[in-house]
């Protein structure tokens, strides 16, 4: 559903995060962004903060050569300074969102520390703007309503099974 989504054709430069088991798996949706000849940047997140890097993936394989957090998932290390953060070059097309839960307002549950609507700040003052957002989801993600703070970005469309 998500590589036949219209955003997705049109888009050049994606981000998605890499997994957590309780998540949406990403990597086939990662090894098709690699077939279309697409640009792929993959989270890296500052520990103790809300300050989270996009960095350029050079292949799906180039996954298995990054070191693991403490949360198990591959990130580029701290001081891997050669990849390009996609706000210092052309920003972003479209971001594919983790979450804990969503409503259908476009309101997003994350795990409580803002990265990606500390992120999604800083993509509003690139100059190529706010790319489009879309949730990834499980059905039983989908609730009547989460809890917002003013700071929350909401997204533009949540994808689940069978939507």
């Amino acid at each position: 559903m998500v590589i036949v989504h219209s955003k997705y054709q049109e888009s050049q430069r994606i981000a998605i995060f890499l997994s957590m088991p309780d998540e949406i798996q990403t990597e086939e949706i990662i090894k098709d962004i690699f077939k279309q000849g697409k640009e792929c940047f993959i989270p890296r997140y500052k520990p103790h903060s809300n300050h989270m890097d996009m960095l350029k993936l050079l292949s799906a394989e180039d996954i298995s050569s990054l070191p693991l957090t403490s949360w198990n998932i591959h990130q580029p290390s701290d001081d891997d300074n050669v990849r390009e953060e996609a706000l210092s070059g052309g920003g972003l097309d479209l971001i594919f969102m983790p979450g804990l839960g969503f409503d259908k307002k476009g309101n997003r549950l994350g795990r409580g520390k803002g990265y990606y609507d500390t992120y999604l700040e800083r993509c509003v003052k690139h100059p190529s703007g706010k790319p489009y957002t879309i949730g990834l989801a499980f059905r039983e993600q989908i609730c009547e309503s989460v809890p917002v703070a003013e700071n929350d970005v909401q997204i533009d469309e949540i994808l689940y099974e069978d939507c």
